[in-house]
Parts: structure tokens; sequence; C-alpha cells
């Protein structure tokens, strides 16, 4: 511990104890006053003594503010947290991830109950799941005025509670009209936790190291959707529809146990506190506040969202090509149980366990995306830094996973198609899923990072929210007509059909790898120009 003495104003010094990793210790004492305002950065300073600052500590010898991180160093920064802890940060979106689209198929299993139980067709029967994951889409409105006022961490102890609490209103509904209504809002509720998830990871993690903390977060979305026809076969099986509800409820509790720990990643809440505990001057404030913030905040997460759809290529094609890969993700939930309990008489239970098969493509997904990122990814981020260009690489280096994906889906939906058969093994079909899966989830990784990479933080959390959009809406519509349209082709076409789909949009990741850069220069908002 030494004592500094700042100078930079003939009429004020002041002493401030600094560690020797150049955090602030102690209360900034003041000649004339005992509050000090401490503005500025980089001002000349000198040891008590007169002598000369060492050369290692003469980089954190600067005024505090809460303008801006104290320089690259500063242990405030969650880029600077220990690894410990930026991974523990990171699990707790993930899970909340897991447990929250776990109660979009946790359902599903049980549809056929609740079906005899209110005396209703099976498209409204369905409903709560479509309505559970139609409140997944318009959740992020919900979650960004809170994140932005009042920091990431605020979202996750406020929302999921809220969202418990309306699973355990589903579990006890008593007509099909409060079961609906009530899956919606828990699906709602707990979006938010998906919603700044994605804002964490970009608060933890460089952009050289963000893919593997992305992947793991992004591997949620799937592997929730896939573990859950599993866990709620079983229920329902055994125990009835209403059990297909207190999975979640298992899950979320102690999941917002385990995130208490948390600390606030979001930059400008840590500086506000700083500045707050300090006494200084807090960061200055940038754009409309009051309601006018809550009406700008909106605007960016549902209106821009869906100009980006209709006015940016890129948007465009990404969300729709996404949005149809997760409507198939969607329609297996109806698909499965006719080809598992209708060709091979499985029971409800074990049908859900042929789910997990794009649970393991889903994992595979994952370690693609990553082992790519670190073979191509981080290559070109080296060769930047060789070449004296800081470290800037072109956003369509992350399209690696997404380019190889886009054979999977394909490969995978004609398997399905034409090996549901009775005289064909049932490991087959399962197998089937694990392509399709794999990339499904190699599109959907690399087509998040690629967005972040091309609009910067915020039109990229719009990009991302248009994608979102498109993708619950997609996964909420798509159960709603699939049995009919198995019933009326067939299981071999109408999955064909699928594949068919699939094909017409196999070279969008190509095609936006080779003239990326031209179609960014177009943009109607401003990208890297890497």
């Amino acid at each position: 511990m030494s004592m500094y003495t700042l100078s930079g104003d003939s009429s004020q010094e002041k002493a401030v104890k600094l560690s020797s990793r150049g955090g602030v210790t102690n209360a900034i004492e003041g000649r004339h006053n005992k509050t000090a305002d401490v503005v500025g950065k980089g001002p000349e300073t000198a040891l008590a003594d007169g002598s000369d600052i060492p050369e290692k500590e003469d980089a954190l010898q600067r005024k505090v503010t809460a303008h801006d991180w104290n320089g690259p160093d500063d242990p405030e920064n969650p880029l600077n947290w220990p690894l410990w802890q930026r991974i523990y940060h990171t699990t707790v979106p993930s899970l909340f991830g897991f447990a929250v689209t776990l109660g979009s198929s946790v359902y599903t299993p049980g549809y056929p109950d609740v079906e005899k139980r209110f005396k209703v067709s099976s498209t409204v029967a369905l409903l709560p799941l479509s309505l559970y994951v139609l409140g997944l889409a318009f959740g992020p409105v919900l979650a960004a005025p809170i994140s932005e006022t009042l920091g990431r961490r605020v979202v996750y102890l406020i929302s999921s509670p809220i969202a418990a609490m309306f699973t355990l209103g589903a579990g006890f509904s008593n007509t099909i009209a409060a079961l609906a209504i009530t899956r919606f809002f828990a699906g709602f509720f707990g979006s938010p936790a998906l919603a700044v998830g994605a804002g964490t990871n970009v608060d933890l993690w460089a952009p050289v190291h963000r893919a593997a903390a992305a992947s793991a977060f992004l591997l949620a979305p799937v592997l929730g959707p896939a573990i859950g026809p599993a866990v709620g076969g079983f229920a329902a099986q055994y125990k009835g529809w209403r059990w297909t509800q207190w999975p979640i409820l298992f899950l979320l509790v102690p999941v917002y146990l385990y995130s208490l720990g948390m600390k606030e990643t979001y930059k400008k809440i840590i500086l506000q506190k700083r500045a707050k505990r300090l006494g200084i001057p807090p960061p200055p404030k940038v754009g409309p506040s009051g309601l006018a913030a809550v009406k700008f905040l909106i605007t960016v997460t549902l209106f821009r969202p869906v100009r980006m759809i209709f006015t940016e290529p890129i948007v465009f094609f990404f969300s729709f090509y996404i949005g149809f890969n997760f409507s198939v993700l969607f329609a297996f939930f109806d698909a499965f149980p006719i080809v598992f309990e209708g060709v091979y008489h499985f029971d409800r239970g074990f049908s859900g366990l042929t789910f997990l098969g794009i649970g393991f493509g889903s994992c595979l997904g994952v370690a693609t995306t990553m082992i790519l990122n670190r073979l191509r990814y981080h290559k070109e981020y080296l060769r930047s830094h060789k070449e004296g260009r800081g470290g800037a690489v072109a956003p369509e280096h992350r399209l690696y996973a997404a380019m190889i994906g886009s054979f999977g889906v394909p490969v995978g939906l004609f398997w399905f198609a034409w090996t549901s058969r009775h005289d064909v093994h049932w490991i087959s079909p399962v197998l089937a899923t694990v392509p399709f899966a794999w990339g499904n989830i190699s599109i959907f990784n690399a087509a998040t990072l690629y967005l972040v990479d091309v609009y910067g933080p915020l039109n990229g959390a719009s990009a991302l929210a248009a994608t979102g959009l498109v993708r619950y809406i997609a996964g909420a519509v798509s159960p709603l007509f699939t049995v009919q349209m198995y019933d009326r082709m067939g299981i071999a076409w109408a999955t064909s059909l699928l594949g068919f789909l699939s094909l017409t949009m196999l070279p969008i990741p190509w095609v936006l790898f080779k003239f990326g850069p031209q179609v960014r220069e177009k943009s109607h908002f401003d990208t890297i120009k890497a």
C-alpha cells in the first residue's frame, strides 16, 4: 500500500490510497473539501517524498472517475475478474436458460391428458405450449428497461420468481383458459433471463474468447427443449399432466438460489455505484431519461428489431433461417409421438427419451463452434495483431460453423423422413436427429456471434432480438399445424417437405461469407468496417 498525491488543480491536492493493483482503497481527502471531486484522465503524479514513480505503477496513477474504467486493468471491469468468477457468472444465465426453455417442451407429453381432461381438440390442448413459446418472444420488451436502469442482476432476481409463480399456477389450473394464460406469463417472465444472458456474456468475455462462453449459453435454447420431453414423458405417464409443470420449479428454485451470489456486470451500473461509493460525479447520462428512456428502450427492443428484419438483409435471412430451424424443432414435439408411439409403439416415457438424440447433436454443434472459432477466428485475430490492425477480424470468420452446419439440417430431415417405418429399426430415426440438431445449433451459434460482431453492442442487441422474435413466433405456430400436416401427407413426405425447405436456405451463410463485406457497406445501421 502506497500513498500518492494526485495533482492537477493548483488549489487542491488529493491523497488517494492505492493498492498495488491500482484500486481505490480509501476515501479521497481534500485540503479544503472533505469530499473531493476527482475528474479527468492521466494527470502527472509524484510520490509524496518527491521521488519518481516506479515505471510499473506509472500507468495506474490516474484521477478516479466514473466516466469510464480506470484503464485496461481496472479490477472492477468484469473482463478483469478472476476466471472462476467469470465462469460462475456465465453459468447463471445458461442454467436459467435451460430451465426456462425446458419449460416449453416438458408440457408436450401431457397434452393428450389435457385434451381429455378439458374435453378440447388437440389444437386447443397444444395452445399452452404455443403461448409459452410466444411469451418467450416478448419477454425482452420487459427485460430491456429493467436492465438499462437497474442492471442485469436485478433482471435475474426479479423475473425468475414471477415465472415460478405462474408455473405454479399452471400446475393447479382447472380450466384450459387458465392453463394457457398462466403458461404464457410463465414464458413471458422467464424469458428476461434469456434476453440479458447474451449481454452478460459480452460484459464478461473479450471477443476472442467469447465464442466458448456464448456457445455454452446458446446451447440452452436447444438443449432445454430436447430434455423436456424425456422428463415430461415419464411425469405425464405416471403422475398426470400437472406433474409436467413441477420439473420447471424443481430447476428454477435451486438455480435462483445459485444466482444470489451474482455481482452486477453491466458497465453503466457498476460505474454509477462506484460514483456513489466514492462521492464523485456519476457517469454522464446519454440519451433520454424518465418515460422517454422507457419509450426509447421499447423502441430498441421491439420496433427497431422489426425494422431491421425488413431493412437489413443480414438480419432478414438469418432471422428466417433460424426461425425455420426452430419451427422444425418444435414441430418434432408433435411428430415424435406420431413416429415412436404410432409406428414403434413406445409408451410416452420412452418416446420422450428419443429427444436425447437432439440433445447429443446440440452438444456436438457447440463443440464444432468452439473448435472452428479456435482454429479459424483465433488465427485471424493473431494475424491481425501481427499486422498492426489491433486484433480486428472480419465478422465473416464467425460463419464457418454455420456453413458446415447448413448441410446437417437437410441430411437429418431426409434421413428421418425415409427411415421412420416399421421395417427400419427405431434407432435410425433417432440417429437422424443428431445431424439435424448439430446443424441447427451450429447455425444458431455462428449467426449470433456474427450479428453481434457486425452491428456492435446496441444494434447487435436489436438484431438478436429480431432473430429471437422470429424464432419463438415460428416455434409457437408450428405445433398448431404439425399433426394435421403429418396426418394428410404422411411421415415421409411431411418431413421431406421440411427437408426441401431447408435446402432453399442452405446457401445463406455461404453467400454472406462471400458477399458479407459488400452487404455491410450498404447497411442503414453502423456496422464494423473490418
